[in-house]
């Protein structure tokens, strides 16, 4: 037996419409034609899907089950071919992001919040426990999204710009390096440095300054959340080295001090890894454009 989508169709029209006439309207077909292919379908399964004397036409058992697989199946494939339609006009999709910047969640979520707004369709996820070999998972289509500060040559794989920042130094007023016009790597010796739990090659104060002034700090202290990291750094428990758009809403703050580092400062650069092929989507370029907008808004506070 072999049954088709449109014999699906024709026996819902059927049922619907009470008669094969008014079906025929509904399928704009013939009633010749569309009685031939309520034939060939009985021919098919072998025993007939309609009470023929009643008026008007009902289905048999058999019908019946056909009509409950019509409108189980239907509405599934019609489902199927919108998202199908959606993603050829770029309209849904998928955008799981992948982050290699424990702070960039800051002004993540902000351009995320107003994407969602305007691509409902898209599937958005941040994946963070993939953040340390996310690279590789972009290329496995793991993720679709990967921002990073250290762009590598990579086959199939574009890395846009973002935006450029500030590694700055945070210290509480108290400390001795508060009256420092800006900061040095030697600096670091008799400090306690509060890190995110990342590696040394994941942090621009090791990266750009410490490693190859080969420094060491006295300490480091390893801390997940930004917000504790504030926190302790208040407390004068220890320094960080953070970027400027985490430091906003502290710059003018009497608990804190914050110091360029190196006397002309140092500037990064953020970038989005996506796959050759899905850097034209429509909302994949709209949510780079945010990306590239709304965590300058918060720099300049």
């Amino acid at each position: 037996m072999h049954i088709e989508f449109r014999h699906l169709r024709t026996i819902k029209a059927i049922h619907e419409a009470g008669g094969l006439a008014r079906a025929a309207d509904l399928l704009n077909m013939t009633q010749s034609a569309l009685s031939h292919q309520v034939k060939g379908i009985e021919e098919q399964a072998g025993v007939e899907l309609f009470v023929r004397r009643s008026k008007p036409l009902k289905l048999s058992a058999a019908g019946l089950k056909m009509l409950r697989a019509a409108e189980d199946i239907l509405p599934r494939v019609a489902a199927l071919e919108e998202e199908f339609t959606g993603l050829v006009k770029g309209s849904s999709g998928r955008l799981h992001i992948a982050i290699e910047c424990h702070a960039c969640f800051d002004w993540l979520f902000p351009v995320l919040e107003q994407f969602r707004k305007a691509w409902p369709d898209v599937d958005v996820d941040i994946r963070p426990g993939l953040a340390f070999d996310a690279l590789p998972a972009l290329r496995r289509e793991e993720v679709d999204l990967v921002i990073s500060s250290d762009p590598e040559e990579m086959d199939g794989v574009s890395f846009l710009p973002l935006f450029d920042y500030e590694p700055v130094f945070v210290a509480a007023a108290t400390n001795p390096l508060a009256q420092k016009p800006f900061i040095e790597a030697t600096d670091f010796r008799d400090q306690t440095l509060i890190t995110y739990p990342v590696e040394r090659t994941r942090l621009d104060v090791f990266t750009q300054l410490l490693t190859p002034a080969k420094v060491e700090p006295r300490a480091i202290r390893q801390v997940e959340l930004t917000a504790v990291i504030l926190l302790l750094v208040a407390s004068g428990r220890g320094v960080a080295v953070l970027p400027d758009w985490v430091l906003r809403d502290i710059r003018y703050h009497s608990d804190y001090v914050t110091k360029p580092l190196t006397e002309g400062g140092l500037t990064r650069r953020l970038y989005a890894a996506v796959r050759d092929e899905d850097s034209s989507k429509p909302f994949m370029a709209h949510v780079l454009r945010l990306a590239r907008t709304e965590p300058v808004k918060l720099q300049r506070g």
